[in-house]
């Protein structure tokens, strides 16, 4: 995060390869990051899965499945499954919004992208859109917490 002086905030989503939620996610991931990284708002992606437990996760997929989808945004690997604890992230993909306020990263969102993971063109609530396009505005987010759904993070055995 530290990279980005300039951003307003962050759309930090722990997303990985092999979930079929989350390869559903990814083009509107994409777009996520497109739509609000000039406003201030880049996605930040993060695999917290280990790759020895699910070895389609690990960091030489992640860039290959990165340049195939064309990702937009740094696609980290949670190396030793420190951070998306921190976070208290369950799912892939699981979604936190942050706004930089002062020194610190306030969260403002949790949860799902969107309301229909299956189908981008039959979702009737964005979550993510919303919250952001809130935040955008000056006003505070409606709806600040949904149900993350998705595949369970694949922890070191």
């Amino acid at each position: 995060m530290s990279d980005f002086k300039e951003a307003k905030g962050f759309i930090v989503v722990f997303t990985c390869n092999h979930c079929p939620y989350a390869k559903k996610y990814e083009d509107r991931i994409v777009a996520l990051d497109k739509k609000y990284k000039d406003a201030g708002y880049p996605v930040i992606a993060i695999n917290p899965n280990d790759a020895n437990v699910q070895p389609e996760d690990g960091f030489q997929q992640m860039i290959t499945r990165a340049k195939e989808k064309g990702f937009t945004f740094p696609y980290l690997v949670d190396e030793g499954q420190k951070v998306y604890p921190q976070y208290g992230a369950t799912k892939t993909p699981h979604v936190f919004i942050l706004q930089k306020e002062g020194s610190k990263n306030i969260v403002k969102y949790i949860g799902a992208i969107d309301n229909n993971y299956d189908d981008p063109n039959d979702v009737s609530e964005h979550y993510v859109q919303d919250a952001m396009d809130a935040l955008l505005s000056g006003k505070p987010v409606a709806n600040a917490k949904t149900v993350a759904i998705g595949c369970t993070i694949k922890v070191k055995k």
